[in-house]
């Protein structure tokens, strides 16, 4: 048999109900759609029910049931493995995809169809809505000193939303046509394999956030092109998982920024940047006031950019 056109890989925890809302179009779609493909999913030791309803609903789906939660990239990479991406029999896209998406109107072809055109791109992603359709920013620039105070000083929504915060014009979305981004959001990334082998599997030390940034930056290192694909809609809800332990995740963000730092900023800006860290979130701190799980949150944030 040739090989697969596509493998959609999607990491779960903990969101059983929006899980079966995203496989359920999936399978629609494989029933109209020219492309083949196959589903993985990896399951970080839901305690939901989740893997019961896959079993029981979405038998052909292929799973991975794991009994601890290694993060987003040791769950992808887990998928990745498994389908042996080095072999040349293995399928000629990745499509990392979050449970909380809704896929539509033949997104997967439209992505597909854009990187089989393009032989520059090694990984695209969708443009993003929320579940109300309204806009999302789908693609980013990768981060910069000013993205770091704005997340802690916002003083203008013009400068949140501009390509100072690393946000792409909405402009270039409304147009319908594949811009060049520096990396999409993880929700939604369609990457060639022939990359995958060139630059490895993703970084597992971030257990989680900016493991799609690193991988991104590796690829765009090794020469390749990465897009946004409008005329591809999928609906993102977006932090339905990481939402359930938010202080935690406030500390895993920021120690995932500081090994991003490590590894792609010069010396002096890894300074400076750990100096607007602890500056903003001692800042947080004070803002927390009562909530002294967030405050704590902070506090912590300010030990790890202290080196400690």
């Amino acid at each position: 048999m040739p090989p697969l056109d596509l493998a959609i890989i999607i990491v779960n925890w903990n969101v059983r109900d929006l899980l079966a809302a995203c496989l359920e179009p999936l399978y629609a779609q494989s029933e109209i759609s020219n492309l083949k493909f196959e589903i993985w999913l990896v399951d970080n030791a839901s305690s939901d029910g989740s893997v019961e309803m896959v079993r029981e609903r979405f038998p052909h789906v292929h799973l991975i049931a794991n009994q601890h939660n290694p993060g987003f990239a040791g769950g992808n990479n887990q998928a990745m493995r498994a389908l042996s991406v080095e072999n040349l029999d293995s399928p000629r896209y990745i499509l990392l995809l979050n449970p909380d998406t809704v896929v539509h109107d033949r997104a997967l072809e439209k992505m597909v169809n854009f990187m089989e055109a393009s032989p520059q791109a090694g990984a695209c992603g969708a443009r993003l809505v929320y579940g109300d359709g309204s806009f999302q920013h789908s693609a980013f620039g990768f981060p910069g000193l000013a993205q770091i105070a704005l997340d802690f000083w916002p003083v203008h929504g013009r400068l949140t939303e501009s390509c100072i915060n690393g946000r792409y014009p909405r402009k270039l979305y409304a147009s319908g046509r594949p811009f060049d981004v520096d990396h999409p959001l993880g929700a939604s990334l369609l990457v060639r394999t022939k990359a995958i082998v060139q630059v490895g599997l993703m970084d597992e030390a971030y257990h989680m956030y900016c493991e799609e940034i690193d991988w991104c930056w590796r690829i765009k290192r090794a020469g390749w092109k990465i897009y946004c694909v409008p005329g591809a809609e999928i609906v993102h809800y977006g932090g339905q998982s990481t939402a359930q332990v938010r202080p935690e995740m406030i500390v895993a963000l920021w120690q995932s920024r500081k090994r991003l730092y490590g590894k792609y900023y010069p010396q002096w800006k890894q300074r400076l940047a750990a100096f607007l860290v602890r500056s903003g979130a001692r800042a947080q701190i004070r803002r927390a006031g009562q909530d002294a799980a967030v405050a704590n949150a902070y506090r912590r944030v300010v030990e790890v950019f202290s080196g400690k």
